[in-house]
């Protein structure tokens, strides 16, 4: 079977590789606007006062091996939006850098989305999960990719030590002590005692001389105070979940409306 670069529409070679690093069945594609400020873009502006949703897609996560003529292989991944009932290809976002995938400053289920097309003409989609779920697991795909492709890191990121620091940190250094150097180590005590001196002879032997006395650590402080309460369980985060849903139904026209829901944790605050 032959292989098919979904970006380019191109036939791969025999030996290709590809597999599904992740796929969402249902996710929401918006038009948005420019981001407004230095935060970046905000999901609720997609959404209200009037929603720019302008398709809902399949998401899938394609990594993709191609030999190279020396023998190995270059590997690439791919974001690709499909039309969730015939598969053709909606829009696609090679992920080339872990900018091409931002989240948004005010929901941990939108992410805004720089996609290209096989000309490479790029524009800005933004995207929202259902679940909070599938948005973590997406993020989590991220992740992997990166380190895979070797992404978190890159030529001139200040994260990255310089040479000549990274080779003075291999120097070794000679800590073991000289002929007739002491060391002195107090123990603590009342009166002075447990007191003791190593020092290291010419023929490499040590002595050690000592007064008695010992020591004991004290109690922790406050080791009965300022401990926060524990979390709540699941069940209780759920029963409350279907407490508010029961109770608070969305009003018509809102995020609920696309089968949304921000729980607990307030989206959009």
């Amino acid at each position: 079977m032959d292989l098919i670069d979904p970006t380019t529409s191109t036939r791969l070679p025999p030996d290709s590789i590809q597999r599904i690093l992740f796929l969402s069945p249902t996710v929401h594609v918006y038009n948005p606007p420019p981001p407004a400020s230095s935060k970046g873009h905000i999901a609720a502006s997609w959404t209200s006062p009037v929603s720019r949703q302008i398709f809902t897609a399949r998401l899938r996560i394609l990594e993709t091996a191609i030999p190279t003529p020396q023998g190995g292989e270059k590997l690439k991944a791919d974001i690709l939006l499909e039309d969730p009932k015939t598969g053709e290809l909606f829009a696609a976002a090679p992920y080339t850098t872990p900018a091409v995938v931002e989240q948004v400053a005010d929901s941990s289920r939108f992410f805004a989305v720089r996609v290209q097309d096989p000309s490479g003409r790029k524009a800005g989609l933004g995207i929202g999960f259902e679940e909070r779920s599938d948005a973590f697991d997406f993020s989590v795909a991220l992740q992997e990719i990166r380190k895979t492709l070797g992404l978190d890191v890159v030529a001139g990121d200040p994260r990255r030590p310089a040479k000549k620091d990274a080779d003075a940190s291999k120097v070794e250094r000679d800590f073991s002590l000289k002929e007739g150097q002491t060391i002195t180590v107090n123990l603590g005590g009342k009166t002075g005692k447990g007191r003791r001196s190593l020092g290291a002879s010419s023929s490499g032997g040590g002595s050690e001389s000592s007064s008695g006395g010992g020591f004991s650590l004290p109690p922790p402080p406050n080791a009965q105070a300022g401990f926060l309460p524990p979390p709540p369980s699941a069940q209780d985060v759920k029963a409350q979940k279907r407490l508010s849903q029961t109770q608070t139904p969305p009003a018509p026209g809102s995020i609920g409306d696309l089968g949304f829901d921000d729980g607990e944790f307030g989206e959009f605050q």
